[in-house]
């Protein structure tokens, strides 16, 4: 029998996160809560406006598109669970067992309906507070919609009015950090081929180059986040041309992290010691690292960055042309060959749009 690992257990059970939510998020929240409170207790007379506060805490979220949808989703729920208690609440009465049935029923509706699972969850959770907090009558039932679409208002507007979120800032530096990762791993990779290597370092080799496609997917995230802070954000329209060339240079550059992996996997499963005195095999070598260049210079980085100062003329693009070289000897064609290949497409890449 199997004993389960208590670490992962641990692990699991973790309920701080890894780093705290941004202090304004909370205060945006705060200031929704009171602002709903006060103005739906003003608009509604009756009882607190709890619909009203937790709409407003529900819907302030990172981005002002996902208030928007949070706020559509809680509203959805509210008016369905409502409607199911009230009309459960007049033709059984008040009991306690109503407002269990007021829950399953809630639940079969959404399933039935194929409801987002969050708003599914609202309209049981709504069921139950009609049921448990009022009675359930008519105008009981549509003074709770009413608080829920002003707390819900409320908070899209105190989202979207006070300092809106915008994530570019940091998918840029998600793009910088892939463009700094794959120019390191081709100068890496050419420092391999110029150098003996052991199998240690050969492993090394390959490993850091699979890490180039973890980089490139928390780029492609930023990115998709940076998007979503856009949606319907009226500070946007300075930062949407940013975000389209972040995204055209992940989209350029995502086959070269595929060609220097690939590269990088035919350099470990083919190198033998004597690869170093191959004339085509320091002539890719000196192509890795113009490109690794050539790299950094598309992502508007340090040129000389990792290869010390470096003169005025390296601004220019120093992969210029394809490589040409003779046939190389018969134990090292195959390898040779291979890299020619992914070569010649990331010359290709770094030829695209002008570059």
């Amino acid at each position: 029998m199997r004993v389960p690992d208590l670490r992962a257990v641990r692990g699991s059970l973790n309920v701080r996160a890894p780093r705290r939510i941004p202090l304004l998020q909370v205060a945006k929240s705060a200031l929704a809560i009171v602002a709903a409170w006060l103005i739906a207790g003003w608009l509604v007379q009756g009882p607190p406006p709890i619909f009203a506060a937790i709409a407003a805490l529900l819907v302030v979220q990172p981005s002002v598109n996902q208030s928007f949808t949070r706020a559509v989703e809680r509203s959805v729920g509210v008016i369905l669970g409502v409607v199911i208690a009230s009309l459960l609440g007049l033709a059984f009465g008040s009991q306690p067992w109503v407002a269990l049935l007021s829950a399953v029923v809630a639940l079969v509706v959404a399933w039935a309906a194929r409801i987002s699972p969050g708003a599914t969850n609202q309209i049981a959770i709504s069921a139950l507070l009609v049921l448990a907090l009022g009675t359930a009558t008519p105008n009981y039932a549509l003074d709770r919609v009413l608080e829920t679409l002003i707390g819900a208002a409320i908070g899209i507007v105190v989202n979207a009015v006070l300092v809106p979120p915008v994530l570019v800032p940091p998918a840029r530096e998600k793009i910088d950090t892939l463009g700094r990762e794959l120019a390191a791993a081709l100068e890496r990779l050419a420092d391999a081929l110029e150098t003996p290597q052991t199998p240690a370092s050969l492993e090394g080799l390959l490993l850091e180059a699979r890490l180039l496609r973890p980089v490139r997917d928390a780029a492609a995230d930023a990115l998709r986040d940076g998007e979503d802070s856009l949606a319907l954000n009226p500070r946007s329209g300075r930062h949407r041309a940013d975000l389209a060339e972040m995204g055209d240079l992940l989209d350029r550059f995502t086959p070269v992290v595929t060609q220097t992996v690939g590269m990088t996997r035919a350099v470990y499963d083919g190198y033998d010691t004597s690869i170093a005195a191959e004339p085509a095999v320091r002539a890719i070598a000196e192509q890795l690292h113009r490109a690794a260049h050539d790299v950094r210079l598309a992502f508007s980085l340090d040129a000389g960055a990792g290869r010390g100062p470096e003169p005025a003329a390296a601004e220019e693009p120093a992969l210029t042309r394809p490589l040409q070289i003779q046939t190389p000897s018969p134990a090292h064609w195959v390898l040779v060959g291979s890299m020619l290949t992914d070569l010649h497409r990331v010359h290709e890449t770094l030829r695209d749009d002008g570059f």
